[in-house]
C-alpha cells in the first residue's frame, strides 16, 4: 500500500514513520510540511519525497492511504479531503473536535467507502490480551469496577494541547486513552454519568479532569485525565476475588516490557509481559481492515469514542482555576 504522511509532528518522527517503514505492506511515498524545509528533513531521514503544502500530497493519485499527525482542529479539513481524493486515513486523536465532527467524517467514510481509523495505539498492545486471559480464567472472579488514570505534568505553554483553536485541553487529548480503555473491557454500551473539567482561564482549555460512566451491568468506570498532575498511565480491574493493575498502559515503549500485578487474598503475583510495538501493530490492522473491506467495526469505534467524549463535556461541572 502506498502511504503519505500529512504532518511533521514528533509522534511522527519518533514512532508511526518508523513503524511503516518497518513493515513490508506499505511503501512510504512522501511526507508533506506547510514548509519545504521540514518536509524535507523527514523526507531525507525516511527516504521519500519531500512535498510542501498538505494539499499537494492529497492530490497526488499513486498515494492509496494517509496518516495524519496533525493537532485535532484540523482533522476535519484534510480527513474531508483525503476521503474525498479516495484515500483511506488512518489520523492522531482525537479525531474531532466533537461528536458532530467525527460522524460528519464517518459518514464520508461510509460513503466512499473508505477506512478511517484513529490512532489509539495502545489497544494493540499484547499486555491487554493477557489481561483479558487473566479475567476469562477467573482469576479474579466477577467483573466489579475498572478504574483508569492518565496525566502528566505541565507542558510548555506554547504546546499545541493548550490551544482551544487547535482542540487544546486534556479532554481531547489525555481523556481518550482511558475512555477507550473502559470500552475494551466494559463494552461499547456505557454512559457518561457524571464528570468533571478543570479550565485554566488564562488558556480557556481544560487541563485536568474525571469522569464516571456506567452501562446496564452492574460494571462501572471510574478515569482521571490531566496536563497538571503526577504522571500516571495504568488501569485496574477490581473484582469479586481479586484485582489486576496494568501498571503502564498506554505508552509502552517497544523495548519496555510492561508489568501486570495480580492481586488475590494475600498473594501478589507481578507478570513481565514481552516488549511489543502497538505502533507497528495498529498499522498492520489498518493495513488489514483496508485491504479486506472491514470498515464498519472501526467507524462504530470512532463514534463511541467521540460520544462519550462529548458527553464528558457536555455532564462536566465545569471550574475555573487560575
Amino acid at each position: 500500500m502506498d502511504i503519505g504522511v500529512i504532518g511533521c509532528a514528533n509522534i511522527a518522527m519518533r514512532s508511526v514513520i518508523p513503524a511503516i517503514k518497518s513493515i513490508s505492506d506499505f511503501n512510504l511515498l512522501a511526507v508533506a510540511s506547510r514548509s519545504f524545509e521540514k518536509a524535507n528533513e523527514y523526507a531525507r531521514k525516511f527516504e521519500c519525497e519531500a512535498i510542501e503544502g498538505y494539499d499537494n500530497l492529497i492530490a497526488r493519485e499513486d498515494i492509496e492511504a494517509v496518516y495524519i499527525p496533525l493537532p485535532t482542529g484540523m482533522h476535519q479539513e484534510f480527513v474531508v479531503k483525503a476521503l474525498q481524493s479516495g484515500k483511506h486515513v488512518i489520523a492522531e486523536k482525537s479525531l474531532g473536535m466533537n461528536f458532530s465532527e467525527v460522524e460528519t467524517m464517518v459518514n464520508l467514510a461510509r460513503e466512499k467507502n473508505l477506512l478511517l481509523m484513529e490512532n489509539y495505539m495502545f489497544e494493540y498492545h499484547s499486555q491487554h490480551k493477557f489481561v483479558f486471559d487473566l479475567i476469562n480464567n477467573n482469576e479474579i472472579g466477577e467483573l466489579r469496577l475498572f478504574r483508569s488514570t492518565f496525566g502528566f505534568p505541565p507542558l510548555p505553554k506554547n504546546n499545541f494541547r493548550y490551544d482551544k483553536k487547535l482542540g487544546g485541553g486534556s479532554l481531547l487529548d489525555a481523556a481518550g486513552y482511558p475512555i477507550k480503555a473502559a470500552q475494551i473491557f466494559l463494552g461499547n454500551n456505557i454512559t457518561v454519568k457524571a464528570s468533571n473539567l478543570f479550565i485554566d482561564k488564562s488558556l480557556d482549555v481544560d487541563i485536568f479532569g474525571s469522569a464516571y460512566l456506567s452501562g446496564n451491568s452492574s460494571i462501572a468506570a471510574e478515569i482521571g485525565f490531566g496536563f497538571d498532575n503526577f504522571y500516571q498511565c495504568s488501569y485496574e480491574l477490581w473484582g469479586s476475588k481479586g484485582k489486576i493493575t496494568a501498571e503502564r498502559a498506554f505508552t509502552p515503549q517497544p523495548t519496555f516490557s510492561p508489568k501486570i500485578i495480580l492481586e488475590k487474598d494475600n498473594d501478589k503475583k507481578e507478570f513481565l509481559i514481552e516488549p511489543d510495538n502497538h505502533f507497528v501493530n495498529i498499522l498492520k490492522e489498518f493495513y488489514r481492515a483496508a485491504t479486506q473491506r472491514d470498515f464498519e467495526r472501526h467507524y462504530t469505534a470512532l463514534l463511541n469514542q467521540a460520544k462519550l467524549q462529548e458527553e464528558i463535556r457536555l455532564l462536566s461541572t465545569k471550574n475555573f482555576i487560575n
